[in-house]
């Protein structure tokens, strides 16, 4: 254990993670890595597919290449130093790696939230004004949002995290969880943490909850509409435009509600391990394979895509 002086950071933070079922490390590890391997590959499909085929340079899908690289940025953030942990004895993790693991966590985390809700405002404009939608949901507007999105994200994080990282943790270094997150910073402070959890629910509330509500407004007006309509035609379009991104929305917000509104001094680390897992590693490689099993625009780029790459490398060879 690394000695630091009395109220002092310390060099490094041990990352207890899952050590208290060593047995099962090696799983996880095996686990862990075939998960991330799937996201990143997945996540890096969509962002490729979304570029390279015209037919998919729409609203929807310049918000889907933003998700895909979040959820590549956040699992990357930390997975390799969760694998490193799992591998060896080693659970450790230097104090800068800390900082900036539960910075852009944060930052991440937020900015999903927000972009998950302008997601939302997307699909109930294509479902609610399908005539003015190219007016509505604009290239301008487009990345105008998505820019509000990262940036209220980074806001959040900075604030948030900043205040979090000035806490005196007097030598304390022993984080129970796989990586370094605010409200667990928070709980290794020797001080009252009252004004971060004041501001920590503060951004809860703005960044979790409000989001959460324009979402649910989004759809609940969606729903209205679709059911004054009194077609199966319309209700299975509506179903196929709107059932992946409702789906992602649940995986997330199902998990990051129970880990972000409870009490910084709660003692659910265990229970809340797994809850965080599921978010930051599973749900990213999840996303991807939502919005392309059922998705035919995807389909029929990608088998547009394959085709065209044999019907090249056949042509080369023809010319050898």
């Amino acid at each position: 254990m690394v000695e630091v002086a009395s109220g002092s950071s310390p060099e490094v933070f041990v990352l207890l993670g899952f050590s208290e079922r060593p047995s099962l490390e090696p799983v996880f590890f095996v686990i862990v890595s075939g998960i991330y391997v799937v996201s990143v590959l997945g996540n890096s499909t969509i962002i490729l597919l979304s570029c390279m085929d015209v037919h998919l340079h729409t609203p929807v899908y310049f918000f889907l290449v933003n998700l895909s690289s979040l959820d590549i940025s956040f699992t990357t953030s930390i997975v390799p130093q969760l694998l490193v942990n799992l591998w060896g004895p080693q659970k450790t993790i230097r104090y800068g790696g800390c900082v900036a693991q539960f910075y852009i966590s944060h930052w991440l985390g937020a900015t999903e939230c927000i972009l998950l809700a302008v997601m939302s405002y997307d699909r109930y404009a294509a479902i609610c004004r399908p005539l003015h939608y190219t007016v509505v949901m604009h290239p301008q507007l487009c990345r105008s949002l998505a820019f509000a999105s990262w940036l209220g994200g980074l806001t959040t994080s900075m604030v948030g995290s900043t205040l979090t990282m000035l806490l005196p943790l007097c030598g304390n270094n022993h984080i129970d969880h796989f990586f370094c997150e605010m409200p667990l910073i928070m709980q290794l402070a020797c001080v009252d943490t009252s004004f971060n959890e004041v501001e920590m629910y503060v951004a809860s509330v703005i960044f979790v909850v409000l989001p959460l509500g324009l979402i649910l407004v989004s759809y609940s007006r969606v729903a209205w509409a679709v059911l004054k309509i009194r077609s199966a035609e319309v209700w299975r379009k509506a179903l196929n435009t709107c059932s992946s991104h409702v789906a992602v929305v649940a995986l997330f917000y199902g998990s990051i509600i129970f880990m972000y509104l409870q009490p910084a001094k709660s003692n659910s680390h265990k229970q809340g391990k797994f809850i965080a897992l599921f978010y930051t590693i599973v749900t990213p490689m999840l996303n991807p394979l939502i919005y392309t099993l059922r998705n035919k625009d995807v389909k029929k780029a990608l088998r547009h895509i394959v085709l065209e790459n044999r019907c090249g490398f056949g042509g080369t060879r023809g010319h050898i």
